[in-house]
């Protein structure tokens, strides 16, 4: 847990505890069964209070050992969020406020630091029974609230991808405990230094993508067993992006909406004037603010199979994006930039040779672009699904869905279900891959780290990070992972890094 003034607050609680043993109070009094009392309770700090910010609130709003003191956002409340679904996110805030009827005949999708508030306050008096709970402080600042909150523990981190690494490295420094979505950063420089930072500081991490695919690990483990001989290539795809990726910069000027602080919602990344296309979930799509479809969901499959198979990171990549065009004065022109993703993009990275395992080649694909079918599963008559993974060996094929798709390994002409030839059970589902962020949690409380911590996610997010690089730089580059360093194209190296705002550097 964190301190304050020197002073471990567990710590001080047991020591006093001891001391007025005479005075315990019976658990019933205090709350029931299951009750924690509240100096045993995780003081977090809920970081972001977005689309997927709200919809992942319930699960810490409901369990026993997290209090939520405080939010942040640099957005106030507004209804301007993104969802994929009508009306989806102000359903499920109504859920968590027991009023059918909030923001009734109100247009759009809530979110913001206010809307947050509201629903902790509002669910912990119903729920906890305390009567008009006032304890949820709000903040605009996440640099203010880690200045103010003297006593907090943790925080989770839901805000869009150039403020991970910021964050969390302020956070960890404090010996706060941080669980964060993907990817841990979206510069490879920032990410070494949250990886760094979180194995200096010991506090307990999670990166909340883990434990997203835990067939990729059995599959994996499986070609360990030689169920296709010696791996070659590893396919995956996506059916992201599903936001729109702008291939120009905006020039028209738009309004600041009320409310929203632009600078802090910039944070680090250089002055530009606000647009709505930077923000409310499109920010994926930005350089500057994102990690494309690769840190969206990649993260997800691979890690399972980095993990098995200990592919490390790549000693080179490449990318290959689509163009768009415009016309201007009658001329038809391809648009260049250098600050977007592409529609569509896929990369190749190579992996060296580790013991028994010859060199890996792993491809990416996204924008509704798929792998080419390998022989044999064209005489299968075989059709890739949105998403998926293939595995391509030297004796067979394995191809499984991302979600919802058993493997199936192709080998000598035959078609069989992979858990026929080798049982699910056998190849390993660790325990702690159902937990999710119950991991994380236990760890806050002294336990074991949790399996998702951010020293383990270091090479999946290297090469996701390395990806971006090769994608911009628009040439096979060569990577030295011990120097972090490009070592063929020279111009390639400033992508590694950003290009920091005065005052936000790391």
């Amino acid at each position: 847990m964190g301190a304050t003034n020197g002073v471990n607050r567990r710590g001080f609680v047991a020591t006093a505890a001891a001391s007025t043993a005479a005075a315990i109070v019976p658990r019933h009094v205090l709350g029931g069964a299951g009750y924690v009392a509240p100096n045993d309770k995780i003081t977090l700090a809920h970081i972001g209070m977005g689309t997927q910010g709200f919809r992942e609130l319930g699960a810490l709003l409901d369990d026993p050992r997290i209090q939520i003191v405080a939010v942040c956002d640099p957005n106030e409340d507004s209804n301007d969020y993104i969802e994929w679904g009508k009306n989806g996110i102000r359903n499920l805030i109504r859920r968590y406020l027991g009023d059918p009827h909030w923001r009734e005949g109100v247009e759009g999708c809530p979110g913001g630091r206010e809307v947050g508030r509201l629903v902790v306050e509002t669910y912990y008096t119903k729920t906890r029974q305390v009567a008009d709970y006032k304890g949820c402080r709000s903040y605009a600042d996440f640099r203010e609230l880690l200045e103010q909150e003297k006593d907090l523990d943790a925080i989770k981190v839901m805000t869009p991808d150039h403020l991970h690494g910021p964050i969390a490295v302020a956070a960890m420094k404090k010996g706060i405990h941080v669980a964060m979505h993907k990817p841990l950063a979206n510069r490879l420089h920032e990410c070494r230094l949250v990886v760094e930072t979180a194995r200096k500081s010991g506090v307990a991490t999670h990166l909340l993508a883990y434990g997203a695919a835990p067939d990729n690990r059995r599959v994996a483990a499986a070609i360990q067993k030689g169920v296709i001989g010696q791996l070659r290539e590893i396919h995956n795809w996506s059916n992201r992006p599903v936001w729109p990726q702008y291939a120009e910069i905006p020039k028209e000027p738009t309004p600041i909406p009320p409310g929203f602080d632009w600078q802090l919602w910039l944070g680090p990344a250089v002055d530009r004037p606000y647009h709505p296309c930077y923000t409310h979930t499109v920010f994926r799509g930005w350089y500057d603010f994102g990690g494309g479809s690769m840190a969206d969901m990649g993260i997800y499959s691979l890690w399972p199979v980095f993990e098995q198979l200990q592919l490390g990171v790549p000693i080179a990549a490449e990318g290959w994006g689509t163009h768009q065009c415009t016309i201007t004065e009658n001329l038809s022109r391809v648009i260049r930039n250098d600050y977007s993703y592409p529609i569509a993009c896929s990369f190749r990275f190579c992996f060296a040779p580790r013991e028994e395992q010859a060199g890996i080649e792993l491809y990416w694909y996204d924008g509704g672009m798929k792998p080419p079918r390998p022989d044999i599963l064209k005489a299968a008559g075989v059709r890739f699904r949105p998403e998926g993974i293939m595995f391509v060996g030297e004796n067979g094929v394995i191809v499984a869905g991302f979600q919802g798709q058993d493997p199936v390994v192709f080998t000598n002409g035959k078609r069989q279900a992979l858990w026929e030839l080798m049982p699910a059970d056998s190849l390993g589902q660790p325990e702690a891959e159902r937990r999710g962020i119950d991991s994380w949690i236990r760890a806050c409380q002294g336990g074991p780290p949790s399996p998702g911590n951010f020293v383990a996610a270091a090479d999946v997010s290297d090469t996701v990070n390395l990806g971006t690089v090769a994608l911009r730089a628009q040439e096979l580059i060569e990577f030295d992972s011990a120097a972090m360093k490009v070592t063929n194209v020279a111009s390639a190296n400033k992508y590694i890094y950003r290009e920091y705002r005065p005052g936000w550097e790391m």
